[in-house]
This record gives structure tokens, sequence and C-alpha cells, in this order.
């Protein structure tokens, strides 16, 4: 070991000390306490006692302290091995992940990490564990997400012309209306729910794989359901089937449910039964419907998802009966839950105006 370093001449043993009583980070005061030693003129040996440390880590703590003063003798965390990625190639990264792979060139139509960990290799010539390419997604942002169904037939474009356009919409159908008239926005679907039902995800055990009841059997019922995301309220009927009957008596129970005085806007697609001449369309109801091939704009397909997930999946109907019986208990609890209604159904782009 060289020569002892001398301290620098803008403190001394006394304000060191002081130092050491007020502060709030332990490793911080030991070491200003050992260094006000060497102050006071003690042998750097009985300084290394003191923090009970050697001599060279004593020399250590001169050199910071010299360097940036008290402030310097702070723990901080340790800097880690440098990361194998620069900024360029995580943004590469990133840019491909969003893309989605091509199966022709990538052979796969997801991205695993091992595929990514094999991406990164060919393109970089950077050995990564899964594991590793796993926390450059999750530092990217990235997370496993179960994706949204799109028809292969949508145009997007479609689907923000209806946004932009829903306010000027509403202001046609309003002049329509005697003065004073207020509009309630309503949403409308239909769900068939039966024997085969659905596998949702459920808490396990990391390494496991659990089990639910799967039916084979094919009875099943449809659910017409409508919400009012504005006033947390719905009308549904659970039918043995899906035709333009049903959807007359559909539409006379949300029309009952209209708030006195008000005139609903039904938001629903284009089913042959929805749009047909054959419905006697309500007074208080007006039909918007939806662009083709756009579910994701009716906030009902989400209310559907809340109520499989919640009620009505992973579980075995053992008649018609209790299909029906299960699907009324289902929908009663939704509409006893307004904020749930709310919270899935409201749109900004819909109730803006």
């Amino acid at each position: 070991m060289g020569r002892a370093l001398g301290l620098r001449r803008d403190f001394d043993g006394a304000g060191l000390r002081r130092l050491a009583k007020v502060s709030k980070d332990a490793g911080q005061s030991r070491r200003l306490v050992a260094l006000a030693e060497i102050y006071d003129g003690a042998r750097r040996t009985e300084a290394a006692r003191l923090g009970g440390v050697t001599l060279q880590v004593v020399r250590d703590w001169v050199l910071r302290f010299n360097a940036e003063g008290p402030d310097g003798l702070i723990d901080r965390p340790a800097p880690g091995r440098q990361a194998k990625l620069n900024e360029d190639q995580r943004q590469a990264l990133a840019r491909i992940v969003e893309d989605g792979p091509v199966p022709a060139i990538h052979g796969v139509v997801r991205w695993r990490r091992k595929d990514l960990a094999l991406w990164i290799f060919e393109e970089f010539g950077i050995c990564l564990e899964a594991s590793s390419v796993g926390r450059e997604l999750r530092a990217l942002g990235f997370r496993k997400l179960t994706a949204r169904p799109q028809h292969k037939g949508q145009n997007e474009y479609a689907l923000e012309d209806f946004k932009k356009g829903f306010p000027a919409e509403l202001e046609t159908i309003r002049a329509t209306l005697p003065a004073g008239v207020t509009i309630e926005i309503w949403w409308s679907d239909e769900a068939r729910i039966g024997q085969k039902t659905k596998l949702t995800r459920r808490w396990a055990r990391r390494g496991t794989r659990p089990n639910a009841p799967k039916d084979q059997r094919t009875k099943s019922v449809w659910i017409f359901g409508a919400v009012c995301p504005a006033r947390g309220v719905g009308a549904g009927l659970v039918l043995p089937r899906c035709n333009t009957k049903a959807m007359q008596w559909h539409l006379d129970e949300i029309s009952s449910q209209v708030a006195p005085g008000a005139h609903a806007v039904l938001v629903l697609d284009r089913a042959g039964w929805h749009i047909t001449a054959k419905l006697d369309i309500p007074a208080n109801i007006t039909l918007l419907p939806l662009p083709p091939r756009a579910p994701e704009l009716n906030p009902m397909e989400n209310i559907w998802q809340f109520m499989r997930d919640n009620w009505l999946s992973n579980r075995i109907f053992n008649s018609y009966q209790e299909i029906v019986a299960l699907c009324c208990q289902a929908w009663n609890r939704l509409t006893n839950q307004p904020w749930t209604i709310m919270s899935i159904g409201l749109r900004k782009w819909a109730h803006r105006f």
C-alpha cells in the first residue's frame, strides 16, 4: 500500500462527528466517525479498527470523502454488470416485438422469449438467456397480454370515422325530437351461453397447470343484453333463439327501462335481426348501427367477457333449465352492480357531448 493520503482541509474532527449524529445513513455515520479520528491525529489502523474494516477500505473512504465530501460516504447501490444490449439494439427489439413475427421468415406466429433470444443472436451476435430477454421486454414496457380479436375484413378508417362522427349523429337524432328531451346512449348485443363453456385464467402455483371442468354437450341459450353506462342500468332477456321475434321482445324490454321522458339511442351491430324492417321500433328508441365488422366499438363485448370470466365459465350446466337459471342470475348480478356497468361501458368518444 502507498503513502497515506491526506484529508481535505475544509473539515475537522468535531465537524464530522456533528454530521455523524444527524445522518440518517448508518454507514455514512460510521465512516464519518472513523475519519474524524484521523482528523484528531489517530493512526489509520485505529480508524480501521473503529470502522471494522481494513486499511485499504479506509483509503477508499478517504478518496471518496476528498472527492465528494460527506455525501461521498453514503451507501450507494452497486452498479451491477453492464447491459449487453445498447439503446439502439433495445429499440430494434421493441420494433420487432410490436410488428410481430413473419411466419414465413421467423417460423413462428407469436414471439416467445427463446425466439427473440435467437433473433438477437442472429441480428447482433449477442447471447442472451430467455429470462434476460424477458427482463429487457419488461424494461421496455411490454407485458404478456391476451390479443383482442379483429375481423380480417375490418376497415380501420371506418371505426375512426364512426367515433368522430358520433356527436354529429346524436345531434341529427336530437333535431328530430321535441325540445328538452334527454338522450340516453344504450349498447346492445347478444351472447350465446351453453354447456360447452369457456375456460378462463386462474391463480395457480408456478410450474403447475390447473384443471377445470369442460362439457361437450351442446344445449345453449341466448342472452339479449343492453346497458346504459351513463345511468348504470341494463335490460336483458334470456331466450332460446336469436331471431327477429326475440329482438322485438328485447326492444320492448329496453323501452321499458329508458328513463321517463328520455329517448334512447341504441347502438348495435348490423346483424339481420337488428336492422330488419319487420321490427316495430318503440317510439322512445332510435337504432344506430355500428360500422361493419367492428365489435370492439361495442362495450357489450366487454360486458360478456366480464360475465363469462366471473360467473359463467369453468362450470358444468346439468340441464337447459339450469343454463337459463344461471344466466338470469348472472345478468341480475350485473344489473345490481351499476358501478361495474359504468366502469366497463363508458367510452370517452361516445360520452363527451
